[in-house]
């Protein structure tokens, strides 16, 4: 495929007077999928566009443009060396900006003295989480930039998640820990006066809304805000940090892919159960236009090293795969398009699968209309750097 080299001006043009920041906004004028988005439950979309966006804001510096890297020798009796990691994602950075020298690479988004959220995935357990290969890579040229460990956060939804598949502050001393949904150390959600820990985590000045409920049980979601129609973003994306690195793991959710955009969107909010059946693709898209998210995340590291292609999510160990990449770019919906072309070739080559399904990339059609990034494939450069 040809290079098409992408500016945000030219991005903006592209997309210009087609975009629609309005709820339930059609992806093809069909009326199958006029009727389809008729259906579909309200939301809270168009108060996102209130909030003026700023330089930061999706899809980041570099719209449209994708570096992967793949490096065979990256996986050792089936661990991840670190050593070859940080290669892969210095070789990542150096093409995605275009610069010789990795610390001027890395000081294109982040500056010594800000508070650096790093947004990890822990969901699927030990056996599929974010590496904690790529996650020290990523602080370790962090820190050769300037930045200081102190400045620097682990986070994700739930801190228990985080603490059993090694995210402590044991093993990343220096820098904090955090999670919107908490355990205290007599494993109960709730102090001593009742008050969920969870609630104490939330800004309730922001919140996705969407006209669908869903019924919860104390038994199998105790720990989180549940109930009504909204969805409150944690305080750590609106109160305790400047900038997110987003770095999801490379699996699958069902016919499609879970990474950039869901783990941001999904991972963020309360009260996510009632939003699957209905509004997947609407809360992968939409939760990530709101100002917490579009305008602090500036960089999607995808951990592809490991990953899965089918069973996700979760992590079911007859569905894993060694993909040994990593992807690298601002642009979100880019990068989960490549991403998800990645996978629906291996359930391809699988067989679980004959041929693509375009509604199964939905949100990232959504994404792009709501002027978050790049969805067509022929729009995107992808830049491909193979070690070894």
């Amino acid at each position: 495929m040809q290079k098409i080299p992408f500016s945000r001006r030219r991005f903006f043009k592209v997309l210009g007077t087609g975009s629609l920041v309005v709820a339930g906004a059609p992806l093809a004028a069909s009326p199958e999928n006029a009727l389809m988005q008729q259906q579909k439950p309200e939301t809270n979309i168009a108060d996102a566009a209130e909030v003026p966006r700023n330089k930061n804001s999706m899809p980041g510096e570099y719209p449209g443009k994708v570096s992967r890297v793949t490096h065979p020798g990256a996986i050792v009796d089936n661990e991840i060396v670190e050593e070859k990691a940080y290669l892969m994602l210095e070789k990542a950075m150096l093409d995605l900006t275009g610069e010789k020298k990795l610390k001027n690479a890395w000081l294109q988004f982040v500056s010594p003295g800000q508070r650096i959220g790093l947004k990890v995935n822990p969901v699927a357990g030990k056996t599929l989480t974010t590496s904690h290969a790529v996650t020290k890579s990523i602080i370790r040229q962090l820190e050769e930039s300037g930045i200081n460990r102190s400045d620097i956060i682990i986070w994700d939804r739930r801190l228990m998640q985080l603490h059993e598949t090694g995210y402590t502050e044991q093993n990343y001393p220096g820098i904090k820990v955090m999670g919107t949904e908490q355990q205290d150390d007599k494993g109960l959600y709730y102090d001593a006066d009742g008050k969920l820990y969870g609630e104490k985590m939330i800004d309730k000045d922001w919140y996705y809304w969407a006209d669908v409920e869903g019924e919860y049980d104390q038994y199998t979601i105790p720990f989180m805000v549940n109930g009504g129609k909204y969805s409150y973003f944690t305080r750590i994306v609106t109160k305790e940090i400047d900038k997110i690195i987003n770095v999801p793991i490379l699996k699958n959710a069902g016919a499609t892919v879970t990474a950039a955009m869901k783990n941001l969107a999904f991972g963020t909010v309360t009260n996510t159960g009632r939003l699957h059946a209905q509004l997947w693709n609407e809360t992968c898209a939409q939760v990530c236009a709101f100002a917490p998210l579009r305008d602090k995340v500036v960089l999607n590291i995808v951990d592809g090293l490991k990953g899965c292609f089918n069973g996700g999510p979760g992590a079911n160990p007859q569905f894993f795969c060694n993909y040994y990449t990593i992807l690298a770019g601002t642009d979100p919906v880019a990068v989960d398009r490549v991403a998800h072309e990645i996978v629906v070739a291996k359930r391809i080559e699988e067989g679980i699968q004959k041929a693509d399904n375009p509604r199964a990339s939905a949100f990232l059609d959504m994404a792009e209309k709501l002027e978050l990034g790049i969805s067509k494939r022929e729009m995107i450069e992808l830049n491909e750097i193979n070690i070894g």
